[in-house]
């Protein structure tokens, strides 16, 4: 499938032409928008029921994702995306997108639009080039976090700076706890000497906390671990729950076993036990329940 055609058909965007037709700076934004396309997928029957306990844990495989390979883009899902819909893997929270993404040398993902959505990248490999609308211009590497509010609605464009090898990240959409915000993008360089065996807070809902900040009360961290290591996670928020993403090893969580890019959903608990069987690295996303 080429890029215009994989735009064209996803369920998740308002559709974005690769070919050049759409403009950075063009703001011919829809009336049915990127944010209520997505709330409709999301459902208000599938929003946490008072009277009724949710189960604990979610645990999703990573052999059970959704996957699409369009040769260009080779790219998994753990939520529902484009062409991948499971009603039971919609969204955890206001989490709504990780999607784990191969970029072929050279190639990339063309102007299109959002709205009304925190959109986080976060490179694992490779040197990942962003544009937009806002007059940004920038790369960003393995050991960076970027974060785009899109807000009123925003154009940008994402390639694969390099011709000689691909580059590999995760992109993660999360619904923000208000609508029609500014749009605006930042980036940031995660220390290269950040102690092992610990949590890294690397975004919170505030610009004088440490990391990326984005119109959402939810904080990430990411963590490298030596076997045998671990520490105790305790929410900051009443009402949110937490989505680990294992990047790399092996860890137990709440009494889970997970493995590579296997993810896990815990809420309903106030703190939680986290420990690696190898050394390992992960990626903790605290995250309202309630969209």
């Amino acid at each position: 499938m080429n890029r215009k055609n994989f735009f064209r058909q996803a369920l998740l965007g308002t559709a974005a032409t690769l070919g050049g037709r759409h403009l950075l700076g063009q703001s011919d934004f829809s009336s049915s928008s990127t944010y209520d396309k997505l709330m409709a997928q999301v459902g208000f029957n599938r929003l946490p029921n008072e009277e009724v306990r949710p189960p604990k844990t979610v645990l999703h495989r990573a052999d059970t994702r959704g996957h699409a390979n369009h040769g260009w883009l080779d790219s998994h899902h753990s939520f529902s995306f484009a062409n991948y819909y499971n009603p039971e893997r919609v969204h955890f929270g206001v989490l709504r997108v990780l999607n784990d993404d191969y970029v072929a040398a050279g190639q990339g993902f063309g102007s299109h639009p959002h709205d009304n959505m925190e959109i986080i990248s976060i490179p694992l490999e490779g040197d990942l080039e962003h544009q937009d609308s806002m007059g940004n211009k920038a790369v960003i590497r393995a050991g960076d976090v970027q974060v785009m509010s899109a807000g009123t609605g925003v154009y940008h464009s994402e390639y694969n700076k390099n011709a000689d090898q691909p580059v590999k990240f995760l992109q993660i959409w999360v619904f923000p706890r208000e609508r029609g915000v500014t749009p605006r993008y930042d980036q940031i360089t995660l220390p290269a000497d950040a102690p092992r065996n610990q949590l890294q807070q690397v975004l919170s809902p505030h610009p004088d906390d440490a990391g990326v900040w984005i119109h959402q009360d939810a904080w990430f961290y990411i963590g490298e671990f030596d076997a045998g290591q671990g520490t105790t996670y305790t929410l900051k928020k009443p009402g949110n729950g937490v989505y680990a993403f294992v990047l790399e090893g092996d860890f137990t969580l709440g009494g889970q076993d997970l493995h590579r890019r296997d993810g896990l959903g815990i809420w309903d608990v106030g703190q939680f036990e986290l420990r690696a069987e190898s050394d390992a690295r992960i990626l903790l996303m605290e995250v309202p329940m309630s969209v």
